[in-house]
């Protein structure tokens, strides 16, 4: 009965449609992963060049095989008000899985042209009381069913859709930085400068938040771009270790890109709550406690580098500190 439910549950999702990505690497043709012959095929080099394919598997490829990756471009600001219709999106993340391998972070850095020190999903480390053990917790926008950010903004630049995502169109944003006060949450970020990190030649879309704009408020998108094209959000398919779920609440299915399951279904057997639900807000982004967690807190300092480690520093145990 249990796996009857499960196998629904899991063709149900793929229904819905949100998948892990391509299969097929970036630059090599259809025909040449089918195994047939391909008419246009460059002869090969020989020389051989590392990727990662887009389930981020790094693999080698001849250097004759690639090509530039082709940027699609996102739609307008209006459709992007519109949302998808009969969805409503939402994320569960499995906090005694998460080791701070920061994978998350980086795919929304790289997927949405972010500065380095201009995170929309951050990791913080968390100690709920003295006697407790602290723990790694993955944070992006958390967009909320009731969302001060969205009440509070004088311009109508923040905005909710009506399958739950809540965008900034920083074409109509002053920089007011209301929303930044309204969220209790601190999932806003504000673009202090023009970015440094060079921008895409693409229609500007509240979807991708890209191209950025010097002066106005960015934050997690849930990679809405992504979802109608039927794809994961950016940082669920980046984490090794499988611990974001995203899916849909009208279908009750979530998956972290390998496993699917019931959403109502995780959130009862393990306990799932949402983070400072008694402000109200009603977020959309549940956590899973840190029960059986997979791995040591310690484990999260290895290979940081020094300024990251510096941000963890004053909040860390000093028997979990370097030596």
């Amino acid at each position: 009965m249990e796996d009857d439910r499960k196998n629904k549950s899991r063709r149900e999702f793929l229904k819905f449609g949100l998948t892990a990505g391509a299969a097929s690497l970036v630059g090599i043709s259809g025909a040449s992963v089918a195994g047939k012959p391909d008419r246009n095929e460059k002869k090969k080099s020989g020389r051989k060049v590392k990727v990662l394919t887009p389930e981020g598997k790094l693999v080698e490829v001849d250097e004759s095989q690639l090509r530039p990756a082709e940027i699609e471009e996102p739609v307008g600001i209006e459709e992007a008000r519109e949302g998808l219709p009969n969805r409503k999106f939402v994320m569960a993340i499995d906090l005694a899985k998460c080791k701070n391998a920061r994978k998350c972070v980086d795919a929304c850095q790289e997927g949405h042209y972010l500065p380095r020190d201009h995170e929309w999903m951050k990791v913080q480390l968390l100690q709920d009381s003295e006697y407790t053990h602290p723990y790694w917790f993955p944070k992006p926008c958390f967009h909320c069913d009731q969302p001060l950010c969205v009440s509070v903004c004088p311009v109508g630049a923040t905005f909710k859709r009506n399958d739950g995502i809540v965008l900034v169109d920083n074409q109509r944003c002053i920089g007011c930085k209301f929303c930044m006060t309204g969220c209790p949450y601190s999932a806003r970020v504000f673009h202090w400068k023009e970015s440094e990190v060079e921008q895409p030649d693409v229609e500007y879309s509240p979807e991708t938040n890209v191209p950025s704009q010097e002066g106005t408020v960015g934050k997690c998108v849930f990679c809405a771009d992504k979802l109608r094209n039927g794809e994961l959000p950016r940082c669920v398919t980046a984490c090794p270790m499988g611990v974001i779920y995203f899916g849909d609440l009208i279908e009750d299915a979530v998956t972290n890109g390998t496993e699917t399951v019931r959403f109502s279904e995780l959130i009862e057997e393990r306990a799932g709550y949402r983070y400072l639900e008694e402000l109200g807000t009603h977020p959309t982004v549940y956590y899973l406690p840190t029960v059986n967690r997979m791995f040591p807190v310690e484990s999260g300092f290895d290979g940081l580098e020094e300024d990251i480690y510096n941000r963890y520093e004053k909040f860390i145990h000093p028997r979990l500190k370097k030596k």
